[in-house]
């Protein structure tokens, strides 16, 4: 296996790509159809120190969401978190396919209350098939952001200069994530059944041995075991059903828990021991946060 090359900056980045010296240190707009050379092969997985939001046009886009094809044809956006690992994409031919790439570095907003709350837009950690699909309309409200991200960095930069990139940079993540919205609404017979299946999934889990023998399941678990990222499915869930993944987990743990206790004359330890606790005493602490009543108390 290739090694997996590192970006550290934008301006390792812009020599790596042979593109144009950046006009700002810790922020860049690119577009591809302007890169000189394609340095990087196809087989080439990286990895970055960078905040990466791309919009991609044209037949490259052409992909399946699970089974189903995407809403809309005319682009997707993708956001990539540092230190993701960018696997080997397909590229199209296609002379009309264009789009653009915004990276920021952390340290651009590090500082700031963006920075703070950077955690809260989930989406740059949603998988590739998890992109966001954006409408004519909706692709040129974010094109639009991103150009005056640009014309601002290029300019003298003054002392409202970095604040007036970082507040344009948040109202973008704030479109991208009323769009996400949106794409979740126009999905809901899919995701639909997608809860459906994430509800079996958890019930066939907690009916079988694997509790006692796997241990509790975890969200990124769930997640894989559903196809999809973490937050992804989280998002998704708390959607349609006001409860995220561990939310869901522990509800139904709570009513397995509910079952065992009254239908059963196991002791309190072997039924912690058989819904994958690893000590008794976590799982009578947990039962009485969530109930309010001790395993014991419930039972009698």
């Amino acid at each position: 296996m290739a090694k997996i090359m590192r970006i550290e900056s934008v301006s390792q980045l812009h020599v790596m790509i042979d593109y144009e010296k950046p006009k700002h240190p810790l922020v860049t707009f690119i577009e591809p159809a302007r890169i000189k050379t394609r340095p990087i092969t196809i087989e080439q997985q990286f990895t970055t120190s960078l905040y990466s939001i791309s919009l991609k046009n044209g037949h490259e886009c052409r992909i399946k969401y699970g089974r189903q094809n995407y809403d809309f044809q005319e682009g997707t956006l993708m956001f990539l978190a540092p230190d993701q690992i960018i696997e080997p994409v397909s590229v199209s031919e296609n002379p009309e396919a264009d789009g653009w790439v915004l990276l920021f570095h952390p340290d651009l907003i590090r500082k700031s209350s963006l920075g703070k709350k950077i955690n809260e837009y989930s989406f740059f950690s949603y998988d590739s098939h998890e992109a966001l699909h954006v409408s004519d309309q909706e692709k040129q409200t974010v094109t639009h952001i991103v150009k005056r991200i640009e014309t601002e960095y290029s300019q003298n930069l003054d002392i409202y200069s970095h604040d007036l990139i970082i507040s344009n940079l948040e109202l973008l993540l704030n479109y991208c994530q009323r769009f996400y919205g949106r794409q979740f609404i126009t999905r809901a017979n899919v995701n639909k059944d997608v809860v459906i299946r994430f509800e079996e999934f958890l019930k066939s889990y907690f009916d079988s041995d694997k509790p006692a023998a796997q241990g509790l399941p975890s969200v990124k678990y769930c997640a894989q075991e559903m196809g999809y990222s973490p937050n992804y499915l989280s998002d998704l869930l708390k959607k349609e059903t006001g409860k995220n993944t561990q939310e869901h987990i522990q509800f139904y743990l709570i009513e397995k828990a509910k079952t065992l206790l009254l239908g059963t004359e196991e002791p309190v330890y072997k039924i912690a021991y058989a819904l994958g606790f690893e000590y008794p005493q976590h799982f009578s602490k947990f039962f009485k946060n969530k109930t309010g009543l001790s395993p014991a108390e419930y039972r009698n």
